[in-house]
């Protein structure tokens, strides 16, 4: 018999399109990692915000992963910046769901820190343990975006305590365990380290030639990919000055192909980042070698990543980075940032280079050094399939996280049975919390 996980991704659903401003990720993350699961034995439902009326509550995504919609709020898309306010609803909600269907979920895995508030509430109602993923730390995103940060203040000690209530806590990379460590005194043994992962079924190499000429590539073009969420944190605006530093060195053919946007063609007034990188490459006049494709189906990546010479990605931080990864599948170095989940990911020398998240004058020599260096660059392919194919597969990481449950289930004694709080005793208990009152729940 299958053991019953509940997943909660109060934002990032699987069934989210990529390259959106809260579509990345952690929607794939999610979503790679229940299919995992179920080969290690797991029935998964991932729960997640109702935003789309037209849409049915449960969906079935594969067999044993089914997608739950809570009604949390208003059934339309708000940024994820706002919908803390309804977390409450949600986790009542979730409760309903529990309860009405007779479901015992054995554990319950939170992605992202109002989820894990979520399954706080939860374990405290109905015994369940649970895992986090936090996918992003807020002391650190205020650390670096500062005002531009939209979420409030109180997000900082919730983490506190989610980190405290949590039975394990999963970090994506040393320099995420470090940060729970030090910015929320993380208790170490409660910590593991589990990277993200690629699709080998996915991401694979595929001819360059071809994959430019089924693009609409010139093949003679040197050709710089920048994929993924189009927000200014990502550094989209250092690969523009970066390919503005690489023109003063190199003449032949150059075209940066920036994908991603808020939809299908590269319309400016839906996507606000790519009307301030065209002013920028305008200004830097070098829009004649810059290319937006606007959002793109994941089955179509792959082709993307195979045209590119080389992948970048300078964000002024990257909890972790799934792109990297796919990039290297298919056999594509990366230039990225030294910092977060990049500087695990990409191995400096080996299968691409490190730079500062802005120093667009050293990526700019370090674009020459590999366009110019036919050997680094073969070097560079074969060593990015072999590492990403070693260590960072979706097989591998289901595993690991299996091994993580069964080292809480096994620890766990008593916990199941039948639910004996009511929605209303939820509401009774969860109101007693300081967090909740600061909240003013009797406005919600």
């Amino acid at each position: 018999m299958k053991r019953k996980v509940a997943f909660i991704s109060e934002h990032a659903s699987p069934l989210a399109l990529i390259g959106g401003v809260d579509s990345g990720g952690q929607n794939v993350y999610v979503s790679r990692l229940a299919s995992k699961l179920v080969q290690y034995g797991y029935e998964v439902d991932i729960f997640t915000r109702w935003d789309n009326a037209d849409t049915g509550q449960v969906i079935l995504m594969e067999p044993g992963v089914r997608i739950v919609h809570i009604k949390a709020g208003p059934k339309v898309i708000l940024p994820k910046e706002n919908i803390f306010v309804y977390m409450d609803e949600f986790a009542s909600g979730m409760i309903h769901f529990i309860d009405s269907n007779k479901i015992n979920y054995e554990l319950i895995h939170a992605h992202f820190w109002m989820s894990g508030y979520v399954a706080s509430l939860i374990k405290n109602i109905l015994s369940i343990p649970f895992v986090i993923t936090f996918h992003a730390l807020g002391r650190i995103r205020r650390l670096y975006q500062g005002k531009d940060d939209g979420f409030p203040d109180e997000r900082f000690s919730i983490e506190e305590q989610v980190a405290k209530d949590a039975d394990i806590i999963i970090a994506e990379c040393p320099q995420d365990m470090e940060d729970l460590v030090i910015h929320y005194m993380a208790d170490t043994d409660k910590v593991r380290i589990v990277p993200c992962g690629f699709d080998k079924a996915e991401f694979f190499p595929i001819d360059k030639y071809q994959s430019k000429l089924k693009l609409g590539f010139n093949p003679s073009e040197f050709l710089i990919l920048q994929l993924g969420r189009l927000v200014k944190r990502k550094g989209i605006d250092n690969v523009v000055l970066g390919l503005k530093e690489l023109l003063k060195l190199k003449d032949d053919p150059v075209r940066l192909v920036i994908v991603g946007g808020e939809s299908d063609d590269p319309d400016p007034s839906k996507t606000p980042e790519i009307s301030r990188l065209m002013d920028l490459a305008r200004n830097e006049n070098v829009l004649s070698n810059v290319f937006f494709t606007g959002r793109k189906k994941r089955e179509v990546l792959k082709h993307y990543y195979n045209a590119a010479d080389v992948f970048v990605t300078t964000p002024w931080y990257e909890p972790f980075g799934i792109t990297p990864l796919e990039s290297m599948a298919c056999g594509t170095p990366v230039i990225g940032s030294n910092v977060g989940g990049i500087k695990y990911s990409v191995e400096h020398g080996e299968t691409g280079f490190l730079v500062p998240p802005n120093d667009p004058e050293l990526l700019g020599k370090r674009l020459y050094d590999l366009s110019s260096d036919k050997g680094l660059m073969k070097r560079f392919c074969f060593n990015s399939v072999k590492r990403v194919n070693t260590l960072f597969t979706w097989d591998r990481v289901g595993k690991m996280v299996s091994e993580i449950y069964e080292e809480i289930l096994g620890a766990q004694f008593s916990r199941f049975g039948k639910i004996q709080n009511s929605i209303s005793e939820f509401w009774g208990n969860i109101g007693k919390s300081k967090t909740l009152k600061e909240k003013k729940l009797n406005q919600i």
